[in-house]
């Protein structure tokens, strides 16, 4: 090319940089959507086994020879769990179910969960060639026991 001189056919190259764009966004989106889209999900799941296992913790602190002692443990796990979790919206916090607490052959046992399938935190997009973004499990859980 020589210098001073426009190149000899600049039409030619208008549109590329739109082109260029337009497929190198959908990439960097999908990879950002799928940043976000993973890391509320794993960080809700972290959290359902934190309040599990604070909710077994404080359960065990309730006397075990009392005739109530299931609804009693059941009473503390409810009140640490909401504490533990009281950073979730209110609209998340509305569709979990209550939390499960059991009593089976000395073992108690508190579980967690949400359906996330049915009310997603971050939307579902599905991207051509790369499908449903985030591909998390319909039910978030979380499980923690203790031996009494």
């Amino acid at each position: 090319m020589r210098k001073g001189h426009a190149p000899r056919f600049p039409r030619r190259q208008r549109g590329a940089a739109a082109i260029e764009f337009s497929l190198v966004f959908v990439i960097f989106f999908a990879i950002f959507y799928g940043v976000i889209g993973y890391t509320l999900p794993l960080l809700m799941l972290q959290s359902f086994n934190q309040a599990s296992a604070e909710a077994v913790r404080r359960a065990v602190a309730v006397d075990t020879s009392a005739d109530n002692f299931l609804d009693l443990a059941t009473a503390q796990a409810t009140a640490a769990i909401d504490q533990q979790l009281a950073w979730l919206p209110a609209s998340v916090r509305a569709n979990m179910p209550a939390p499960s607490v059991t009593l089976v052959g000395g073992v108690l046992t508190v579980s967690v969960s949400y359906p996330y399938q049915a009310s997603p935190v971050v939307p579902f997009l599905v991207l051509p060639g790369i499908g449903q973004v985030p591909r998390v499990p319909a039910v978030l859980s979380a499980q923690a026991s203790l031996q009494l």
